[in-house]
């Protein structure tokens, strides 16, 4: 959820997701107090500031003499990025007193107060071990519509509305039931597995397609004094980066699908049991690396860079996170989830790939106009390509990466993305219903299989548990895929 994407403390990822995002870490203030205190958006707060007169220059509308206040989740993918287009939006609005940039990582504890007095900020990058639970933020109704923005012309083609220069599913990722766009995902994330090619290479071995071929590959690792295997022990929730995608690539997309709609008896489809059952076996074997279970997202970053381990589910954002530990022969490559066997219902190379780094404008936002003509700013190609150039990114303009060099994580993110070609799988439980994601499926569940404190037939059931509590929970808003 780096979160998104780069959704974590340090990176979530989103990085949010989580995605992270963009990749997260339990989150530190209890998700319900701000849920259950969240005003209802029709209460109290400063005025919003009056409307700016709208041009060709300003389609917006923006008040070219109202203050803009950004909070920008500073994990993984830093400030660096948001700061260079705060200093085109200035140079634009010049009237204006200079944007009020806070970047942070407390993203709920700066801003639950702020939310529940009616006084929010105008744009917010809503990532990291922080995150707000998207799903109640929107069914609080304490969001603006982003539809203006996706219909303002793009800074590029005048005759290109913003919505027709973004990455397939950007805008269906923002939406939850309806046609309203409630988040503007600016990452594009490729989650996956993640090594180092020269590693491989040295064992003389391929990239795996099947979990036979895997725990080879693993095998050869140990003989080396390599584990397999790490991950984020503290963040569980890693794990379904290349976990989800292999359950779709196993019984289908319609698996995960199920799972996301919270449906009864979803986690009890063979196929979960089967990549739960293969997972298992990394531990069992003695494949995943010694102490990974006390380890948080930076620090098996850093013991996969020091080349302890072999394999690291993670999101793109990995490449500028892990970049002060990583070797410059590193060769850093990222794959689509191994498979079970030839019987799976998808192909090699089905992974996820989504948007991360979650931006929204607060409903009860003062200058919300600025909040829309920022994200306009940044979809800009000047500002994608910067993004990308600095941050090691794909962002949601699709292409942006015309005339830049590459570095190996991107170029290997862009093959697994053509690879991968339709079988792209977008998993939604890690934006619908963090707390069931993060804290329950991660931490009370997969962390304690992969630790061999539970069996997969005792995770599955502690996950349909907590699945089914969901669904029964009235206070919580339900969504399902269209």
């Amino acid at each position: 959820m780096g979160s998104s994407a780069q959704n974590e403390q340090g990176g979530l990822g989103r990085r949010d997701l989580i995605k992270r995002s963009a990749a997260i870490g339990v989150i530190a203030v209890p998700t319900m107090s701000f849920l259950s205190a969240c005003a209802s958006g029709d209460s109290g707060g400063d005025e919003k500031v009056a409307k700016g007169k709208k041009s060709a220059e300003n389609p917006l509308a923006v008040n070219e003499k109202a203050q803009l206040e950004f909070v920008l989740f500073d994990g993984g993918f830093g400030k660096e990025y948001a700061e260079d287009a705060n200093k085109i939006y200035e140079k634009k609005f010049s009237g204006a007193p200079k944007v009020k940039f806070l970047p942070t990582q407390k993203i709920q504890s700066t801003l639950s107060p702020r939310f529940n007095g009616g006084t929010p900020p105008d744009l917010i990058d809503n990532s990291g071990a922080e995150q707000m639970d998207m799903g109640v933020l929107v069914g609080k109704k304490q969001l603006a519509d982003l539809t203006p923005l996706l219909d303002a012309p793009s800074v590029d083609d005048p005759n290109k509305k913003v919505r027709d220069t973004l990455r397939p599913g950007i805008i269906e990722m923002g939406q939850f039931d309806g046609d309203e766009v409630w988040i503007l995902y600016y990452a594009y994330t490729v989650y996956g597995v993640w090594y180092s090619q020269k590693a491989l290479d040295s064992l003389d071995a391929e990239y795996p397609k099947t979990w036979d071929e895997m725990l080879e590959v693993c095998k050869k690792a140990k003989k080396r004094g390599m584990a397999g295997w790490t991950y984020a022990g503290k963040h569980p929730y890693y794990i379904p980066f290349s976990l989800y995608p292999m359950i779709a690539k196993r019984g289908g997309r319609q698996v995960l699908d199920a799972i996301d709609n919270l449906e009864p008896n979803a986690w009890k489809h063979p196929a979960v049991k089967e990549c739960f059952e293969a997972y298992y076996e990394l531990y069992k074997k003695g494949y995943i690396l010694k102490g990974t279970a006390g380890l948080d997202h930076i620090q098996s970053q850093t013991a996969w860079t020091e080349g302890k381990a072999l394999f690291i589910p993670n999101g793109s954002w990995v490449e500028n996170e892990a970049a002060k530990t990583m070797p410059a022969d590193f060769n850093l490559a990222v794959a689509a989830p191994t498979g079970i066997d030839s019987s799976d219902k998808m192909p090699f190379g089905t992974m996820w790939a989504s948007g991360g780094e979650p931006f929204i404008v607060p409903k009860q936002a003062k200058n919300a106009e600025g909040g829309m003509e920022m994200l306009r700013i940044m979809l800009s190609e000047e500002s994608s390509k910067n993004f990308t150039g600095k941050v090691k990114s794909l962002s949601a303009l699709n292409g942006g990466t015309d005339g830049l060099d590459l570095t190996p994580g991107l170029t290997s993110g862009v093959a697994a993305l053509k690879l991968a070609g339709d079988n792209v799988v977008n998993p939604r439980l890690q934006d619908w219903y963090v707390q069931l994601q993060k804290e329950q499926i991660g931490t009370a569940a997969l962390g304690l299989m992969m630790s061999g404190k539970l069996t997969p037939t005792e995770t599955i059931k502690k996950i349909q548990d907590f699945a089914d509590a969901t669904a029964k929970d009235d206070s919580i808003k339900h969504y399902k895929h269209q």
